[in-house]
């Protein structure tokens, strides 16, 4: 019973990496349509989001067939109590890839008056936090997670940084200012892409306390 537990757990595994990674085009994809006006690509990233709900239910029903068929010890319970809140997070993240996308739609007949660097920026380090945080999960690597955690402060300092930006452009140009609003909310949901990778990292380290004092 125990053989076919661990199977299970490792399909859990290799799931929870599938969706990290539909997440993580989904950043990128959503990144490079906004500033490359693409509004074709941004309208498929919000019909793929549909993609990562489904993927959303099959890890959920994974958690639940191991809780159900099997009789886990409590070390057991927390993985797959941190698996099904974090791929919550996962699926806000997915969420808002399409957020972005949808703000894309909007701009797209307007020009870019502001610095593109910090913003981008905010994007890879919001993806480089979200592919740590799973592997932290996967590996059970707690130093990993703290890493993550810890790399928040590099994505808000960004946050700041893109914030200034576009209130200067705002200031010098306030025919601009509804479209400077909106990238201020494609900003928002960067950083709170970052928040939710922090949350991943912190139910990892949830699952690992257990491995440490208990069977």
């Amino acid at each position: 019973m125990r053989s076919k537990f661990d199977e299970q757990l490792r399909m859990l595994n290799n799931e929870m990496i599938h969706m990290s990674t539909m997440i993580e085009k989904a950043i990128q994809d959503a990144i490079d349509a906004l500033f490359a006006q693409d509004v074709d690509k941004a309208k498929r990233i919000m019909q793929e989001d549909e993609l990562v709900d489904q993927e959303q239910k099959k890890i959920e029903n994974i958690c639940f067939q191991l809780l159900i068929q099997q009789q886990p010890v409590a070390r057991d319970l927390r993985t797959i109590t941190a698996a099904m809140k974090m791929v919550t997070d996962m699926e806000r993240i997915g969420d808002q890839a399409a957020d972005i996308s949808e703000l894309t739609i909007l701009m797209a007949d307007s020009p870019y008056l502001m610095k593109e660097d910090n913003i981008k920026k905010m994007a890879v380090e919001t993806m480089t936090m979200l592919i740590h945080a799973v592997e932290a999960y996967v590996e059970q690597d707690m130093e990993k997670a703290r890493e993550v955690i810890d790399h928040d402060d590099i994505v808000d300092d960004l946050f700041v940084k893109v914030k200034t930006d576009l209130i200067e452009v705002m200031q010098k140009n306030t025919d601009y200012e509804e479209h400077a609003a909106d990238l201020l909310m494609v900003n928002k949901y960067l950083e709170r892409i970052g928040d939710h990778a922090t949350n991943i990292a912190e139910w990892v380290i949830f699952s690992i306390d257990d491995h440490m004092t208990s069977d």
